[in-house]
């Protein structure tokens, strides 16, 4: 095979790998990342729990504004039941201003967050879980030592308007797994802004 057709192949197939992201069943990335409060979060810092929500979210985009209540309301719900949420903010600041850290301290503190809020500065850890939008959801559940994928997508069936939702994916996703059932859709499409990523 000619040699520039296979590097082509090559870092295309890198591209594809670099898209797929995290599945339902894959084991999930650990991260340690700073939250808003100068402390650093990890996700074995939840090795006691059943499993975590990860939230990748920002400061200004209209979609995840409008979730905000419905996060915190998942957290308040769930994390005494083994699901607290964990949000991060994966957009580089250069890009999308609002998204300093002084502003998601801002912000955190405006909305009385209950669960961390980290700043993904490298952007390493977004990508390496396939996070394409704010919001987007990764539902996570404790096996063995670690923690596997069990959920990826949106929270609800309605972005805008949380009086008009018709199916609670998330919500359904955890609630299966309290039963010990799997989750079904497992896999739905996250709805949001585009993720603002370092050129």
């Amino acid at each position: 095979m000619n040699k520039a057709i296979l590097t082509s192949l090559l870092a295309f197939t890198a591209v594809l790998m670099l898209n797929a992201g995290l599945k339902p069943g894959d084991k999930a990335v650990e991260f340690s990342l700073k939250n808003v409060d100068g402390k650093t979060v990890s996700l074995s810092d939840y090795s006691d729990q059943k499993g975590v929500i990860v939230v990748f979210t920002c400061n200004p985009c209209p979609y995840a504004k409008a979730y905000e209540e419905r996060i915190i309301q998942l957290h308040e719900t769930f994390a005494g039941k083994g699901f607290p949420v964990v949000a991060i903010n994966p957009n580089d600041d250069q890009i999308s201003p609002e998204d300093t850290f002084d502003k998601m301290k801002a912000r955190a503190k405006e909305k009385k967050f209950p669960f961390p809020y980290l700043k993904d500065e490298s952007q390493e850890v977004y990508k390496a879980y396939g996070a394409t939008r704010t919001p987007h959801i990764f539902l996570l559940q404790k096996a063995g030592a670690s923690f596997k994928v069990a959920y990826v997508g949106t929270i609800d069936d309605n972005a805008m308007d949380a009086s008009s939702v018709n199916k609670k994916y998330l919500e359904s996703a955890i609630s299966a797994l309290l039963k010990g059932s799997e989750p079904d859709p497992s896999l739905t499409k996250a709805i949001g802004c585009t993720i603002k990523t370092k050129s």
